[in-house]
C-alpha cells in the first residue's frame, strides 16, 4: 500500500477484508470473496468442466450410495447444509431420505443470496415432502444454531474443508460440533491425494473458466469498491504445493503498477510478478482426514470413495 486517506467511517466487512489483505505481506484475498453472484454462476460452470473431477466423483459417490448414507446417518434427520450453492448434489440425499420419512427439513446456508434462490427453485415441487429453509450467512464465521426435534445430519460436501488453513478447519469443526447435540452427524467430502498432473489440471481448465473465477475477486473489487483492477494485467496461477499438501491459487501481477480502490481511498503497488494469494485447496490422506476428525472431537463413523479412491465421502459422529 503506498497511499491511504481513508475516513474514519465504518468500513464494510468486503472493504476491511480487502484492506487488510491487499496491505499483508505477502497480499491475500479470502476465497470467500469469490462468491458473489457472478462468481457463484462461474463456479457453477466449474464443476461441469471435464478437468474439474471433484463435483462428478463426489456425486457418483451418491448416486452409488446415498440410500445407505442417510440410513447410516439415522432416523428423523433433518438436513443442514453449510455452503449449499445451489445444492444440485444434495437432491440424491434428499430424494433417498425422502423415501425414509414423511417429512424432510432442510436448511441450506450461503453467503450468496442468488445461489440459494436458485437452490429454492430448483427442488420446487420436485419433492413433495420437502420444506426448504434458506438462509444467508458467513457460517465460517456465524454458525447457525438450530433449535430442531430429532436428530440433525449437517453436510459440508465438495471438499470445502480445504479451503480452510490445517488450524482454521479444526477450529471451524470445533465450532460446527458445538451446534450439534449425541447422535447428530456430520457427512463431510475430502479430495484425496492423487496424482500431481490431474489435480493441476482441475484448476487450470483448457476454457479459461478457473481464471476467470479466480479474477473475479478483482472484478467484484471494481463492481463494490470503485477498484480500478485491469485484469488483463494480472495472471491466474494454480500449482500444486507437495510439502504442504495442497493447490495454491494465486493472482500474478504481470508488471509493476499502482492500482487505486476509490472508496478505500487507496492505492496500493503491485511489483512485477508479485502475487495475491487467493486460495488454498488443501488435499488429504486417510490419516491427515482422521487426524483433523480427532482433533475437532468427532468420530469418523463410515467412509465411502469412488472405484479410483480420489474422493471420500466421510459420516462423522458427535
Amino acid at each position: 500500500m503506498i497511499t491511504s486517506n481513508t475516513s474514519t467511517s465504518v468500513l464494510t466487512p468486503l472493504a476491511t477484508e480487502v484492506t487488510a489483505g491487499l496491505s499483508a505481506k505477502p497480499k491475500m484475498l479470502p476465497p470467500k470473496l469469490f462468491y458473489d453472484d457472478q462468481g457463484s454462476r462461474l463456479f457453477e460452470q466449474i464443476t461441469e468442466l471435464p478437468e474439474y473431477y471433484l463435483t462428478r466423483t463426489e456425486r457418483g459417490i451418491f448416486e452409488r450410495h446415498a440410500t445407505e448414507i442417510v440410513s447410516q446417518a439415522g432416523n428423523n434427520l433433518t438436513l443442514i447444509e453449510l455452503g449449499a450453492g445451489s445444492a444440485s448434489k444434495t437432491r440424491l440425499l434428499i430424494e433417498a431420505l425422502g423415501r425414509r420419512q414423511l417429512r424432510v427439513g432442510f436448511y441450506p446456508v450461503d453467503v450468496s443470496a442468488s445461489a440459494l434462490e436458485q437452490a429454492v427453485s430448483s427442488f420446487n415441487g420436485h419433492t413433495p415432502n420437502l420444506s426448504i429453509h434458506p438462509i444467508v450467512t458467513d457460517y465460517s464465521q456465524h454458525m447457525p444454531v438450530l433449535s430442531l426435534r430429532g436428530r440433525k445430519l449437517v453436510l459440508f460436501i465438495g471438499s470445502t474443508i480445504g479451503n480452510f488453513e490445517i488450524e482454521e478447519a479444526v477450529q471451524f469443526l470445533l465450532r460446527v460440533r458445538s451446534s450439534l447435540r449425541p447422535g447428530d452427524a456430520l457427512l463431510l467430502g475430502f479430495d484425496m491425494v492423487k496424482s500431481p498432473r490431474r489435480m493441476h489440471a482441475a484448476y487450470n481448465d483448457a476454457q479459461g473458466v478457473t481464471a476467470e473465477f479466480n479474477k473475479n475477486v478483482l472484478a467484484r473489487i471494481n463492481r463494490e469498491l470503485g477498484g480500478e483492477f485491469n485484469l488483463e494485467s494480472f495472471a491466474h496461477v494454480a500449482l500444486w504445493n507437495a510439502d504442504m499438501s495442497r493447490i495454491e491459487m494465486h493472482l500474478e501481477s504481470r508488471f509493476a503498477q499502482v492500482v487505486r480502490i476509490r472508496d478505500l481511498e487507496t492505492s496500493f503497488e503491485f511489483s512485477a510478478g508479485e502475487r495475491i494469494h487467493t486460495e488454498n485447496s488443501y488435499k488429504f490422506t486417510l490419516k491427515s482426514m482422521r487426524a483433523m476428525l480427532t482433533q475437532a472431537g468427532f468420530q469418523l463413523e463410515k467412509r465411502w470413495t469412488d472405484p479410483k479412491r480420489w474422493f471420500s465421502t466421510v459420516l462423522a459422529r458427535v
